[in-house]
């Protein structure tokens, strides 16, 4: 290996992928310098978002993992790898098979065991059931043991209780595989307007004779795509209406509209045309691509989209902007404290 100088220091010449460093006054060793190995590159933090009342964290580059959490719900979505903050989540919602998506779902179950947390929940498109029993399976057979866990597979539009009166509700999408949506709804009840005036007592005597004094009713809280093409599941009331939206986008780059059909993903244009139709308060994207700059991708959307419509968007893994925001919301809520 022959090193060349470059001020301050000696480098090799293959400095984009070589990890020694000569330095002057170094002793010589191969090539003439001792090389000392730099430490293993270290791991990003978690993306976070707080989007009240909810916190939003996890981890989503496209085609490495995805693994998102909100602890209010105790609900994870999906789990291509494993960090320790998402063990608390007993319900842990699989979008699709993906291996970036749900490559550390043994691992997940078999630490909230080892943790004392107990069995975890796994939630997901009823078409994917028999492959999961199979994936678990394999591991009894390398592990000698067996991993307690749960799966509830749902089909089209059923839905599970994950907290009291809180349903996590399944919807097909377009991917390379099959693919689930989510949506997080609330049921509430509330008196029929005819009864609004009616004292206590006149309400519980109707309610005896068996007279429906309430209406049901629901209030979607957030929705999450997965991985998915555009489609008229992008425009599901529930997910339209959702207070919160998290979605895909990988591409950004105009000549890409092509790769994201074939792949099934989103484009950033389509994320345009999706902000004049949705509800939510906040548009959260994931799964950017680690080759995409997270100031490129913002500037590309307040162009197509503009900034009004842009203004309620957020990126995950722009660490960046979100801690600033954060530090803002603490400021602004230590001050009314004040």
């Amino acid at each position: 290996m022959t090193g060349r100088y470059h001020e301050p220091s000696w480098t090799c010449c293959r400095t984009d992928r070589c990890s020694f460093t000569f330095r002057p006054g170094d002793s010589p060793g191969v090539g003439g310098f001792a090389m000392i190995p730099k430490p293993p590159p270290r791991e990003g933090s978690l993306g976070f978002l707080y989007l009240p009342p909810y916190r939003l964290f996890g981890e989503s580059v496209a085609g490495e993992t995805t693994c998102l959490m909100v602890p209010e719900l105790d609900l994870g979505i999906d789990i291509g790898s494993c960090p320790r903050a998402m063990l608390p989540s007993k319900n842990l919602a699989i979008t699709h098979g993906h291996m970036d998506h749900i490559g550390s779902l043994a691992y997940y179950c078999s630490q909230r065991r080892f943790q004392g947390m107990g069995t975890a929940r796994i939630i997901c498109d009823n078409r994917v059931v028999p492959a999961i029993h199979r994936m678990m399976a394999g591991f009894v057979d390398l592990e000698q043991q067996r991993t307690p866990y749960e799966v509830v597979g749902l089909d089209p539009d059923h839905q599970v209780e994950i907290k009291n009166n809180v349903f996590l509700r399944g919807f097909p999408t377009e991917h390379t595989c099959p693919s689930f949506g989510y949506t997080v709804v609330e049921k509430r009840t509330k008196l029929r307007p005819e009864f609004v005036d009616q004292p206590q007592e006149k309400l519980k005597e109707l309610k005896d004779r068996g007279v429906e004094i309430t209406r049901a009713f629901e209030i979607p809280l957030l929705a999450f795509t997965g991985d998915t093409a555009p489609g008229p599941h992008l425009i599901r009331e529930d997910v339209r209406k959702s207070q919160i939206v998290v979605a895909e986008c990988t591409f950004f780059e105009p000549d890409h509209k092509q790769r994201a059909k074939i792949g099934m993903h989103m484009h950033v244009d389509d994320i345009a045309e999706w902000l004049r139709v949705l509800e939510c308060q906040a548009l959260v994207l994931v799964h950017v691509s680690r080759r995409t700059d997270m100031q490129y991708a913002r500037k590309r959307l307040a162009q197509i989209a503009g900034e009004k419509n842009a203004a309620k968007v957020h990126f995950l893994m722009d660490y960046r902007t979100n801690r600033a925001r954060y530090e803002a919301q603490l400021a602004e809520a230590e001050a009314k404290e004040a």
